[in-house]
């Protein structure tokens, strides 16, 4: 059994309070590693340390920041064959997800690294006898907070635009997925990471999330995970007023019209719910279907669903729930639906495994706006089918949730595509597609956040502007 202990200052660090936690492997559910849980205290020494780092790391040439951290995203990519079985082990991702997965973090670092030298400001004509301009410069400690489902992936999306601006972070990855963090961490100071730049701390989100939200050297926040942990922080943030990101919930509505090419629809529409287990912010789990094409969508995608094999081999398609607690919440949504009526389709039922935690690709249609399923977030394999007359009717139903986080629309109408894109309260919109991009700004509308990620936008979220006004 491995024993997962923080990172701070280049280095494995044991925490003397001696509070650990085991975890299971979601494909077999064997114990696989004892976590050590920080506290604050294990927090203060790894700000210090970040503080330690500041000064070297913001003063360097932003070209040799920019250098390092692509040698980063090369180094994480030559590890990328340990660093895929250590996500399998510990979320219960299939071998077929991870490639991608991990290719896209190495990316990050790569296209941030490009672009850590264009953190310019501009010069203002404010009139003669003046020199006027604006400079961005980083926060200084940066913490970034991510969940269990995409571990190393939605590390590096935070880390790396926050440390191209010349910010210092400490990192605590969920307390079930914390070993690729880690490895980040080592990999990172073997590419030339300065010590103290890059650390990473394990704990639970009430005792080591809380205090590194709280810490007064913390000058901004990024968050990955439920809109209830997200409220509880924005409390904290608001108290001390420093700014966030806050990437929340999703209940996403991937729209279909009755022109769309449904031999491309149907299996990028499975993907969109069931990818990861269903276990992704973004997913397409409300499918909005033009009404004369209804039942032909249903066939296609209880056939289509019916294929995808759940499991840990090589040729499966769906993988394991991460944790126990989320497993149960799938499970309980089973029930739900049944009792609001929607028409069970596909699965519905949990899966009779001695081992491991699956839970199986579920399809329910004839739901309505006002069912649970309809509304809340499952974060499981679970698709509510809903339909619609018209584009109006489809944008409503699209916007009718409390989440705003991403939409997919498949038409061969152009303008159609456009008009509808324009309607729809999201942040993240694809069209014939529903696939993410690291060159476009990312976040969400409503009560899936604020704030944006990826894309050069994101780099302005991790700066402040700082204006220079000269009497010549």
């Amino acid at each position: 059994m491995q024993e997962f202990s923080h990172f701070i200052d280049g280095q494995t660090v044991t925490d003397p309070n001696g509070k650990t936690m085991e975890t299971s492997a979601p494909h077999t559910g064997e114990t696989i590693a004892r976590i050590v849980l920080g506290d604050s205290k294990i927090v203060d020494q790894a700000i210090q340390s970040n503080l330690d780092a500041l000064e070297q790391w913001r003063s360097m040439n932003p070209l040799e920041r920019g250098r390092i951290l692509s040698t980063l995203g090369r180094n994480l990519r030559a590890n990328i064959a340990e660093l895929s079985q250590m996500e399998m082990d510990q979320s219960g991702k299939t071998p077929s997800q991870i490639p991608a997965e991990l290719e896209a973090a190495a990316q990050y670092f790569e296209y941030y690294g490009g672009l850590a030298t264009i953190q310019a400001g501009e010069v203002v004509e404010t009139g003669p006898g003046f020199h006027s301009f604006s400079k961005r410069v980083p926060f200084g400690v940066v913490a970034v907070i991510t969940p269990w489902n995409l571990p190393l992936n939605q590390c590096a999306r935070a880390i790396a635009p926050a440390l191209a601006m010349g910010n210092v972070v400490t990192c605590k990855p969920s307390e079930y997925t914390s070993g690729t963090a880690l490895e980040l961490g080592r990999i990172a100071i073997e590419s030339g990471l300065p010590k103290g730049v890059l650390n990473v701390v394990l704990g639970t989100g009430a005792e080591c999330g809380s205090a590194l939200v709280a810490h007064p050297d913390v000058r901004k926040i990024c968050f990955t995970g439920s809109v209830r942990a997200g409220k509880e922080i924005g409390k904290v943030a608001a108290e001390r007023i420093i700014p966030l990101t806050l990437e929340l919930g999703g209940k996403s509505a991937n729209i279909i019209f009755s022109d769309a090419d449904l031999d491309q629809a149907i299996p990028a529409s499975l993907s969109a719910f069931a990818l990861n287990a269903g276990q992704v912010c973004t997913a397409g789990t409300r499918l909005l279907v033009q009404r004369d094409i209804k039942d032909k969508v249903v066939e296609l995608m209880v056939d289509a669903a019916s294929k995808a094999k759940v499991g840990s081999g090589p040729d499966a398609a769906v993988g394991a729930i991460t944790t126990p607690d989320q497993l149960q919440r799938v499970h309980d949504y089973f029930e739900i639906a049944k009792q609001d009526g929607a028409k069970l389709e596909l699965g519905g039922e949990p899966l009779n495994s001695e081992v491991g935690r699956y839970a199986p690709v579920t399809i329910y249609s004839d739901v309505t706006e006002d069912m649970r399923i309809a509304q809340e977030e499952v974060f499981g394999p679970v698709l509510a089918i809903m339909t619609f007359e018209d584009e109006a009717e489809a944008i409503r139903i699209a916007n009718g949730t409390n989440y705003g986080l991403a939409a997919g629309i498949w038409t061969n109408d152009l303008g159609r595509a456009h008009r509808v894109a324009d309607g729809l309260e999201a942040g993240y919109i694809s069209v014939n597609h529903y696939t993410p991009s690291i060159f476009l700004p990312f976040g969400g509308f409503k009560q899936s956040g604020y704030g944006r990620e990826k894309g050069i936008e994101a780099l302005h979220h991790y700066c402040q502007t700082k204006s220079v006004n000269i009497k010549i």
